[in-house]
C-alpha cells in the first residue's frame, strides 16, 4: 500500500502520479484499490432515473402526460424543474443541452413560451396544487434579467401555493451575474444557489474555455451571502484536462474557503461524437483512467477531512446540511433531500417524472415554442412503468442513495443479477446480508456498476454512458 499526500513539500511517487507532500492531509491508495477500479470502470448510466432517458420512446406522448397529470393527487405536492437552454459561452467540457446566445430577445421569448407552458400545465391538472421545490437549470438561468425573474415567480405563485418550506433552487454562472441579479435571485424567494466552478487553476479553465478567476467566484458568494442566501452548493470536476491529483486538492480547499454547504465532485465525460465542441479540448492533456481515479479519491478524502459527509457516490454536504440528515433522493438534478413523489419538467428538453412514468419535452426550441404556442403540453417521449420497473427503480435508487437496498420478492427473485454481482462481491464491494444487498465503502465510487446488475435495459445503448469512476 502506498501513502500518498498532497500539497507542499516532499515528493511521492504513485505509479504515474506524483504530487507534492503535505501533513494537514494524507489519503490512503493501495494497488488493489486501483486495479479494481480499473476492472469495474465502463460505460454504466448514473441512475438519475430507471428505465433511463435513452430507453424512452414516443409511445408516450401528450395524450398519456394529460392522462398521468388528472390523476395526480392534489393533497401531495409537486416539484418543478425549469429548463433555461441558453449560455453567454460554449464550455468545451458541457455535456448539457444549450444554446449560445448574443443578444437577449431568444431568451425573452422562450421565458414567454415557459410562462405559457406552465398555464397549460395548471388548467391539465385536476386542482391547484401546492408546490415544494422549483429548480431552474440549464444552460445558464443566470441569462434571465431580473424582470423576468420577478414574471416568472410571479406566474407560478398564481397557479401554484408554495408550501411554507418551499425550496427555490437556481443554478447560477458567476462569470454573468450581478449583483443586481443576486439581489433580484433573494427578492423572488430564492433560497438555494448552485454555483459552477469546475476548476479554480487558470491552465485547466483556459483548456476548457471557461475563464472564472477564484476572485470572481468568491465576489458572487459574498453578494449572495450578503442578500441572504446562504444555502450554496458548488459543482467540482476531475478528469479535465491538465488537472493532477495537487490541483483538484488545491480547488477543494478554495471551494470550501467559501464555506458552500453541498460540493458535487463529477468526473468528466469525454464524448466528442455526441458533443462536438469537446472536440476543442486536447486530448491528450487528459488525465488517464489511473490518474482520474487518485484525482477523485485525493479529493473525496480532503472533503471528508474538512467535515463533509459523503452521499452517494459524488456528493458531500456539510452536517448541518438537509442533505446530510434527511432522506436522500436522486432525480434529474442529482442527489437531493426533495421527496416530492412527481416532478414536473418544464421548458425544452425538460423531463418530468409521475408515479405512471417518465416525459420528455421537445429539445427544439422551435418545435418547443411551436407546441406551445398551438395549446399543447410539448411532450416528445416518454416511458411509462411497468410493475417490474418500479421495483427495480427502487432497488437501484436504494443502492444509490443508501448503499443498501432490500430485494423485492427475496434473494431468490433476482438470482441473475446476484449472479452479475459476484465479481464485486468476491472483491469486496458489495455484500449479501440476507435479502439486503450492501454496497462497502470501498465499493461507493463504484455503486453505478452494482446498480447496473438490475437494469434490464442497459444492454440496449449502453455505450451512450459514461465510466464508473
Amino acid at each position: 500500500m502506498i501513502w500518498v499526500k498532497a500539497r507542499a513539500g516532499v515528493c511521492v511517487l504513485s505509479w504515474r502520479t506524483i504530487c507534492r507532500c503535505d501533513p494537514k492531509l494524507k489519503y490512503l491508495m493501495t494497488r488493489s484499490s486501483l486495479s479494481l477500479a480499473l476492472k469495474y470502470d465502463r460505460p454504466v448510466p448514473r441512475y438519475t432515473s430507471y428505465p433511463t432517458a435513452p430507453h424512452f420512446s414516443d409511445n408516450v406522448g401528450e395524450e398519456a402526460y394529460r392522462t398521468w397529470l388528472a390523476e395526480l393527487d392534489p393533497t401531495k405536492p409537486l416539484s418543478l424543474y425549469i429548463h433555461v437552454p441558453f449560455c453567454a459561452a460554449m464550455c468545451w467540457f458541457c455535456g448539457c443541452n444549450t444554446k449560445i446566445v448574443a443578444r437577449y430577445d431568444p431568451v425573452a421569448s422562450y421565458v414567454d413560451h415557459v410562462l405559457k407552458e406552465i398555464g397549460l400545465l395548471a388548467d391539465a391538472l385536476p386542482r391547484r396544487f401546492p408546490v415544494a421545490h422549483v429548480h431552474w437549470g440549464g444552460g445558464s438561468p443566470t441569462m434571465l434579467t431580473p424582470e423576468d425573474w420577478a414574471r416568472m415567480v410571479e406566474v407560478l405563485n398564481s397557479h401554484f401555493d408554495f408550501t411554507g418550506d418551499v425550496e427555490l433552487a437556481v443554478e447560477l454562472d458567476p462569470r454573468t451575474a450581478t449583483e443586481a441579479y443576486v439581489h433580484a435571485l433573494a427578492a423572488a424567494g430564492v433560497s438555494r444557489v448552485s454555483i459552477g466552478v469546475q476548476d479554480f487553476d487558470a491552465r485547466v479553465q483556459e483548456a476548457i474555455n471557461r475563464i472564472q478567476p477564484y476572485d470572481m467566484t468568491a465576489q458572487v458568494v459574498g453578494w449572495l451571502q450578503e442578500a441572504g442566501t446562504t444555502a450554496i452548493n458548488m459543482d467540482l470536476m476531475y478528469g479535465l484536462p491538465h488537472q493532477t491529483v495537487e490541483s483538484v486538492i488545491d480547488q477543494v480547499d478554495l471551494a470550501v474557503s467559501l464555506e458552500p454547504q453541498r460540493v458535487a465532485l463529477f468526473g468528466y465525460a469525454h464524448v466528442p461524437w455526441m458533443k462536438t465542441h469537446q472536440k476543442m479540448i486536447d486530448e491528450a492533456a487528459l488525465p488517464d483512467a489511473e490518474a482520474r481515479f487518485a484525482q477523485f479519491e485525493a479529493a473525496r478524502a480532503r472533503l471528508i477531512e474538512l467535515g463533509y459527509m459523503a452521499v452517494g457516490f459524488d456528493h458531500f454536504a456539510l452536517p448541518g446540511d438537509s442533505l446530510a440528515n434527511k432522506s436522500v433522493q436522486r432525480n434529474f438534478q442529482g442527489y437531493t433531500s426533495d421527496d416530492a413523489e412527481t416532478l414536473i419538467g418544464l421548458g425544452a428538453s425538460s423531463i418530468g417524472s409521475l408515479p405512471q412514468g417518465y416525459v420528455q419535452n421537445q429539445p427544439s426550441l422551435t418545435s418547443y415554442k411551436e407546441a406551445v404556442q398551438a395549446g399543447h403540453l410539448p411532450i416528445v417521449k416518454g416511458r411509462s412503468l411497468s410493475e417490474d420497473d418500479r421495483e427495480r427503480r427502487d432497488i437501484i435508487n436504494d443502492l444509490m442513495c443508501t448503499l443498501r437496498a432490500d430485494l423485492a420478492g427475496g434473494r431468490d427473485h433476482y438470482k441473475p443479477e446476484l449472479k452479475r454481482l459476484e465479481p464485486l462481491m468476491d472483491d469486496g464491494l458489495v455484500e449479501l446480508q440476507g435479502d439486503r444487498l450492501v454496497v462497502t465503502e470501498e465499493g461507493r465510487p463504484l455503486v453505478r456498476v452494482a446498480a447496473a446488475a438490475f437494469d434490464t435495459y442497459l444492454s440496449k445503448g449502453s455505450g451512450r454512458h459514461s465510466k464508473a469512476v
